[in-house]
């Protein structure tokens, strides 16, 4: 292993090679190809093929899906324990990931409910577990591949750009049914593997520190004001980003009356945020990580404003809303993880606590998905809305559960982080 660390170190001087930096980036790919079909392919498929009942494929998610948040910051504490060397943990992650991967979608035949269950849950563990350790891995890599701004917006533009590709390309597979899937994550994953052992860059392993306990390595980031603050506009920014996400296709089959065009608009709005990962980058080199991060908080609170006014038939307003918004999303793609490496080099925490940094960061934005839910839903309820209403009333509650409550909290999340920079909190 001594000899992987050794190939493509990085030089702290010079910015990456785009050469270094592309095989770096590319394990985004097969991770967020992956993470799709998890989450959305998992239901149908066990339901159909195994007569499993959704209430119990539900319950079986709920729980995975909580055991994986609350795990996280544990991961982040293991991972610290490679003095640096990622590569390390994320070769443990890899194979665990996909085995767990591949046998989630190949059920045994003819198995009784409870066997279905619990290849259900096992298997689902195996791959959200894996696939976390990797992500965490992942992250505490990248956010040591640069020392200042603008070389942080690009590793982190680089990587999510991937991301969003890998996010494409599994919502196309997914009318392909599993095996398509499973051998198109394969091979991405066999190729990204190759090119950050032979040639990610990768800074030498850092002195061996004296043994902490796991939560207090979980705790020491959060000591730290400046994880504090971004964390808490992470969270207030993530939450508005999640609610549009949680109720775009309600909003396309009711709302826009549209549901046979939502694959087109969603399509739209990945494509859209792939694309815009250089403009961030090259904004964030001029503007500086703060301020790049509020233009994409504006750009979106004002396409959301817009939203709030579409109404049934509007496919092309509707079209420019997808596209703006993903433009959107590409900032708080790019953006974010760029400031947390830098509140970790501030911090003096570089080379040793970027694994529980980036655990806290995970489980931080798992949970912003289950609050989105938690607070768009039961509003919208509340206010009178179902799926398929028809009424003026509970649409317009649609529109501003979809529309005006992401801007509300995307302001308070400006806000923040308007403090924060003039306060040089973060």
């Amino acid at each position: 292993m001594s000899a992987l660390v050794a190939a493509g170190a990085r030089d702290p001087g010079r910015a990456l090679p785009a050469t270094n930096l592309l095989a770096y980036s590319l394990f985004a790919l097969p991770l967020t190809m992956m993470a799709l079909p998890v989450y959305v392919l998992v239901p149908p498929f066990y339901a159909t093929t195994t007569g499993l009942a959704l209430s119990t494929i539900g319950v079986v998610l709920l729980a995975a899906r909580v055991l994986d948040a609350v795990v996280d910051p544990l991961l982040g504490a293991w991972v610290d324990r490679s003095r640096g060397v990622y590569l390390r943990p994320l070769l443990i992650a890899a194979p665990v990931m996909a085995a767990g991967f591949v046998l989630l979608f190949s059920p045994p035949a003819d198995m009784p409910s409870g066997g279905a269950a619990a290849w259900l849950i096992l298997t689902l563990i195996a791959a959200t577990l894996g696939y976390s350790l990797a992500t965490i891995a992942y992250q505490a890599w990248g956010a040591r591949l640069a020392d200042e701004d603008s070389g942080r917006a690009r590793v982190t533009a680089w990587r999510e750009g991937f991301g969003l590709v890998g996010v494409i390309l599994a919502s196309l597979l997914s009318t392909w049914g599993p095996p398509a899937l499973i051998a198109l994550f394969l091979g991405t994953l066999a190729i990204a593997l190759v090119a950050l052992v032979k040639r990610a860059p990768r800074m030498p392993a850092t002195a061996e520190s004296v043994p902490i306990s796991p939560w207090r390595a979980i705790a020491s980031p959060l000591a730290g004001r400046g994880f504090r603050w971004l964390l808490a506009i992470f969270v207030a920014n993530g939450i508005a980003a999640a609610i549009p996400a949680s109720l775009v296709l309600f909003f396309v089959a009711d709302r826009l009356q549209m549901e046979h065009r939502s694959g087109v608009l969603l399509a739209l709005y990945f494509v859209a945020a792939a694309c815009s990962m250089p403009m961030w980058a090259r904004l964030a080199q001029r503007w500086g990580l703060h301020a790049t991060w509020l233009a994409g908080m504006a750009l979106a609170i004002g396409t959301f404003v817009w939203a709030y006014a579409v109404g049934p038939g509007d496919f092309v307003a509707f079209a420019v809303v997808c596209t703006l918004s993903g433009i959107g999303l590409g900032a708080d793609l790019a953006l974010p993880p760029a400031l947390l490496a830098r509140v970790i080099g501030r911090s003096g925490h570089s080379g040793a606590r970027e694994g529980a940094y980036f655990g806290l960061w995970n489980f931080a934005n798992k949970m912003n998905l289950a609050l989105a839910a938690g607070l768009a839903l039961p509003v919208l309820d509340a206010l009178g809305y179902s799926p398929g209403a028809r009424d003026a009333n509970a649409l317009d509650a649609l529109a501003f559960a979809y529309a005006v409550l992401p801007c509300l909290l995307k302001l308070a999340a400006a806000a923040l982080l308007i403090v924060a920079w003039r306060g040089q909190r973060c």
